[in-house]
């Protein structure tokens, strides 16, 4: 059972459910997601080594809160490893995969068009799962679930800036566009540059 609440608090917290800094009361948790105390105490021992909570001492635990700095850091990571994947994908693309991806690019462009942020937010990372499935790195994957977990607040916090969904909407076409088009090392750059907008977004909001 330990699997299963650790992935409904994991999600919880990356859906925003949880504030930053809010306490993770066992005997809460428990009830709330009906799994037994010592399962619940192990999935926050997991996430803690994920960076998504911290322990306290005598005081239990709670949602870690990521720093500016911080996000920053991961962001930079983020750039490196999802050029790769970004690479990656475009090698192995299939046709279908291509068809896929534009339907995605077009429910983006959609979403943004109709002023529908959190919808975008949520195709926005379809697409990026998408992106890493079809590169093939189970590896990167791993990295990335756990370094987009730790940032999710910033993200949801550009997202909102006005503007931003315009800007990252470009970026994120760019991006499906060089994969279709099989071009890896074209892929890769326009990942890098996405990432590096996100970056400079971070430092300015």
């Amino acid at each position: 059972m330990t699997g299963g609440v650790l992935a409904a608090i994991r999600d919880a917290i990356v859906r925003g459910e949880f504030a930053p800094n809010q306490r993770l009361v066992e005997a809460d948790l428990s009830e709330r997601f009906g799994a037994s105390r010592s399962g619940v105490r192990s999935a926050l021992f997991e996430l803690a080594n994920e960076g998504l909570v911290e322990r306290v001492q005598n005081r239990g635990a709670r949602v870690r809160a990521v720093t500016l700095d911080e996000a920053i850091e991961i962001s930079e990571v983020r750039m490196v490893v999802e050029g790769l994947c970004a690479a990656k994908a475009a090698e192995r693309v299939t046709a279908e995969e291509i068809t896929e991806l534009r339907g995605l690019g077009t429910a983006m462009r959609t979403a943004v068009a109709d002023g529908h942020v959190l919808r975008y937010s949520e195709l926005n990372q379809t697409l990026h799962g998408r992106i890493l499935r079809i590169g093939g790195q189970s590896a990167a994957a791993g990295v990335l679930e756990r370094l987009r977990a730790q940032n999710v607040r910033h993200q949801y916090r550009l997202a909102l800036l006005p503007g931003r969904p315009g800007v990252s909407l470009g970026e994120h076409l760019a991006i499906i566009d060089e994969i279709c088009a099989r071009a890896p090392d074209a892929a890769e750059r326009a990942a890098r540059r996405h990432l590096l907008s996100v970056i400079a977004a971070l430092k300015t909001a």
